[in-house]
């Protein structure tokens, strides 16, 4: 076995660092609010509606406490706002302020770009392979026991 190949984890996570260091410097050199890589992942997650901090933290697949803090760092941004979530009389719905709409746009806008870019540097097959892989539904990850997933 080859000890110094990566794995599928490792380089999907490299590739996802590609896209927030080239988009977090983009956003940085057009002037926008200089933002965490968390925080990104956040806003990216983020419904048009709102979502509860609960929601944002399972989608990221952090804790509630780190979705929290990466909420109100927006929040004092003026990229996020809180509203009352009209199902829940205890929770708090997360939503873009009109700048944080603003901001949005900006980064899909980015992330095209990167995408071609991506595309001129690895070949236009190569992307549309990627994202094809990667929009198949894997299913639930397998049990330890090679089961097909936590319920087995």
């Amino acid at each position: 076995m080859d000890h110094s190949r990566r794995n599928l984890p490792q380089l999907l996570g490299e590739g996802r660092r590609w896209f927030e260091e080239a988009l977090l410097a983009a956003l940085a050199a057009a002037g926008a609010v200089p933002v965490s890589p968390t925080q990104a992942q956040l806003f990216s997650v983020l419904d048009e509606e709102g979502t509860t901090v609960a929601e944002l933290a399972r989608r990221m697949g952090v804790t509630r406490q780190t979705a929290h803090q990466a909420v109100h760092g927006l929040v004092a941004a003026g990229l996020l706002e809180q509203t009352p979530d009209p199902a829940s009389a205890r929770q708090r719905l997360i939503r873009r302020t009109a700048e944080g709409t603003r901001v949005h746009a900006r980064a899909e806008e980015v992330l095209a770009a990167l995408e071609e870019r991506l595309a001129e540097r690895i070949g236009a097959e190569a992307v549309a392979a990627l994202r094809a892989a990667l929009e198949t539904p894997w299913g639930p990850p397998p049990a330890p026991d090679g089961g097909q997933g936590p319920a087995g």
